[in-house]
């Protein structure tokens, strides 16, 4: 075993010749010519297809001659059983062979996976794996999900009691004595895939676990089981199908393990304080896993801190507080702010874009501009707030409680009446804008406002600070007049509107769509 240096960790291939060696011999000989084993993934041998190995950049065919019925019985006959699930072993190793079968039950294909013990793969997640806190990881498949969970129970079984519920011996190897890569961590294997949940029980009923780690929550019964455990107080790690906790959300067989989804009625004042329709979503319960992480390559995590928190989040539209991980061609492991997700992206369900690596910080016009404005709707219609944001490209999220707001912006008829929210903004010191009606033009004009007071980013904040700027050199005697760029209509009378405020006069020139503003000094 290679000594995991700093900062790295190093692949640990089991025995590949294990794998090689159930190959029929010109296969074996063929993987052996190429080279390249560290970046072996798999060996597919499908009936009257032609052989191929599946390396980290693309398939390579072992040879021109079809897979046949002898090819796929060479390798059955050289490896364990195949389970319900079609999955069989090596014994003592972590490869695994999957069959495909036809309709009358005769394998036709075979999926050789290599397995590799990685160590060192959680040192990115090691403070929160160690904290006790129940865990679930999300990822593609091949992403390196199992992996990281194998090397879980090995640090934690150094000072804790870990079970590890094995449903297809992709954690702990096949046989029946586990392999090195799980450390003192105990294994327990699960007769068939649909047995798992009853395991799971029967792991902390029997044998005293403080950690249980499991593979693939993929059923009902198995996120009920699930919950179960962790009302218990035993520390869960454990994977599930999906990418991303928006996927999960969206499941209904597994949406529990965070808490779950239900629609609820709102009262008309309760509605109104939130700016929001009477019907909403709400999580349902307390989830059932502290902190989620969504593994987005083999170097790089987006973690969720609080599970309760991202959820509430999403369903009210709020930015989530994520957290991003990520290990450099060094080894040194990075920790930054995840970018929240554009109104856009949240409304389309996309999964959120994160860059290749942190971006320079612009230099800041003012103390706000490193982040969206985050308004809190009193009275007015969100949705048409959100529809008038997107339309002028103006960066603000909508938020919920005004503990977390930036502005406030209501109506006439809600400011007159001074109730205690609005109050309570004034004393906090948070900016109120007042719409003469609850239109979207009036919503338009109030963001224009907000995105120049703010030096927002985008093109109306730029207009308005172009007028800004210019304003400010006719009054300091800079400049007599000055002709600013062609902008649209409502543009226009805004700039117009901001003349008038400081005491010059403005008027239009040219044809659309290069019509402009001409600010003047009075009397010039």
């Amino acid at each position: 075993m290679d000594r995991v240096e700093r900062g790295y960790y190093n692949h640990i291939t089991d025995d590949l010749d294990a794998l090689l060696n159930v190959l029929p011999e010109d296969i074996r000989e063929s993987v052996n010519r190429i080279g390249r084993r560290d970046d072996l993934l798999e060996v597919i041998l499908d009936l009257g297809r032609v052989p191929t190995a599946r390396y980290t950049d693309g398939e390579v065919v072992l040879r021109e001659r079809e897979v046949t019925r002898e090819d796929i019985q060479y390798v059955v006959e050289r490896i364990g059983e195949f389970d319900a699930d079609n999955r069989a072993g090596i014994a003592r190793t972590l490869h695994r062979i999957a069959a495909i079968r036809n309709r009358k039950g005769d394998i036709v294909g075979l999926t050789c996976r290599v397995g590799r013990a990685v160590y060192g793969t959680i040192a990115i997640i090691q403070d929160i794996v160690e904290s006790g806190k129940s865990i679930l990881l999300l990822g593609r498949p091949g992403v390196g999900k199992t992996t990281m969970l194998r090397e879980a129970a090995r640090v934690l079984a150094e000072t804790k009691r870990v079970i590890i519920v094995d449903t297809s011996n992709e954690i702990g190897g096949d046989g029946d004595i586990p392999h090195p890569a799980v450390g003192r961590a105990r294994r327990m294997q699960v007769e068939m895939p649909s047995l798992q949940h009853e395991v799971m029980i029967e792991a902390v009923e029997n044998h005293n676990p403080e950690v249980i780690v499991i593979d693939e929550i993929g059923r009902e019964l198995e996120a009920l089981a699930a919950r179960t455990i962790a009302e218990r107080g035993v520390q869960l790690i454990a994977t599930a199908h999906g990418n991303t906790l928006d996927n999960l959300l969206l499941n209904p067989t597994l949406s529990d393990l965070v808490g779950g989804i239900e629609s609820v009625t709102l009262s008309d004042e309760e509605a109104r304080r939130r700016g929001t329709q009477k019907t909403i979503l709400e999580r349902r319960a307390p989830p059932t896993f502290d902190v989620l992480i969504e593994i987005q390559d083999r170097q790089r995590l987006l973690i969720h801190p609080s599970v309760a928190e991202s959820v509430d989040a999403l369903l009210r539209g709020r930015p989530l507080q994520a957290e991003l991980r990520h290990r450099d061609a060094r080894g040194e492991i990075h920790v930054e702010r995840a970018k929240p997700p554009s109104l856009e992206e949240r409304e389309s369900g996309r999964p959120r874009p994160t860059p290749a690596a942190p971006a320079p910080a612009p230099t800041p016009l003012s103390p706000k501009i490193q982040e969206p404005v985050r308004i809190f709707p009193y009275g007015i219609a969100r949705n048409r707030l959100e529809r008038a944001a997107r339309r002028m490209q103006v960066p603000v999220y909508v938020v919920d409680e005004l503990a977390q707001a930036d502005a406030f912006v209501t109506t006439k008829g809600f400011f007159r009446k001074r109730p205690r929210l609005i109050t309570d903004a004034e004393r906090k010191g948070i900016p109120v804008y007042v719409l003469r009606a609850n239109t979207v033009a009036q919503m338009e004009a109030c963001l224009s406002d907000i995105a120049a007071e703010n030096h927002l980013p985008g093109p109306v904040g730029a207009a308005l600070r172009e007028a800004q700027d210019a304003i400010r050199q006719i009054l300091d005697g800079y400049a007599d007049e000055v002709e600013l760029s062609a902008q649209n209509a409502f543009i226009r009378r805004r700039q117009h509107e901001m003349a008038r405020e400081a005491g010059l006069s403005s008027y239009s020139v040219g044809e659309e769509p290069n019509r402009r503003v001409r600010i003047v000094r009075e009397g010039a």
